[in-house]
């Protein structure tokens, strides 16, 4: 199907069928076009955890606020952006780019010091909100490829970060949490918003054009 009709068939799922399990090689398939979503300078300012692990989805639940979703799906995504652009992520980005491309070690290095001297003097937090931006775009892509796979998802940014941070030891590794995307199969049988219509705003309010 094109992508229009799966985006017209997917749906925020309310119920997952949880003895349904999604396929490791479709799982690997929505990393992937997440993987290759563009980012700002080509930075990748994020990590992507999968989780399979029924104890961790377990306790993730009341993390977000009792979303049984969580514990329902086949995996759990978490999508966690850099804390902080420091010169080391920086420039290790740019070490795979040059040798992955056969370019000379310096063949960017006028422009990592432009993103050096504009990043680095902002403050942490403002960076976040940056690398958490460019992990929404890798979402969307994942949510768009799931789609595609016939595969149900949810998006959710309704959960405790500070929590979920602290149960996956994020803070270890830099690393702040944006949002969560269950995966499975829906349960069309006890799912309340699986048959009703999808509603947007008019066309005629969402779409300026400016000729």
């Amino acid at each position: 199907m094109s992508l229009i009709d799966a985006l017209q068939w997917r749906y925020a799922t309310k119920k997952f069928d949880s003895a349904k399990k999604v396929d490791q090689k479709l799982v690997d398939e929505i990393i992937e076009a997440a993987w290759l979503a563009p980012t700002s300078s080509g930075l990748q300012p994020f990590e992507i955890f999968v989780i399979t692990n029924q104890e961790i989805k377990n306790k993730i639940v009341p993390i977000a606020f009792n979303q049984q979703q969580i514990a329902d799906s086949s995996h759990l995504l978490v999508f966690a952006a850099w804390d902080n652009y420091t010169e080391e992520r920086i420039d290790t980005i740019y070490k795979y780019i040059t040798e992955g491309r056969a370019q000379d070690p310096n063949q960017y290095k006028d422009y990592t010091d432009r993103l050096k001297k504009a990043y680095l003097r902002r403050p942490a937090e403002v960076n976040f909100e940056h690398a958490a931006r460019q992990a929404y775009i890798a979402f969307g892509f994942a949510m768009a490829m799931a789609a595609d796979l016939k595969i149900d998802s949810t998006p959710m940014e309704g959960f405790d970060n500070e929590a979920l941070d602290k149960l996956l030891k994020l803070n270890e590794r830099g690393l702040k949490s944006v949002t969560i995307l269950p995966l499975g199969y829906r349960d069309s049988t006890n799912d309340w918003l699986v048959n009703l219509k999808k509603i947007r705003h008019p066309k005629k309010d969402f779409l300026i054009e400016i000729k």
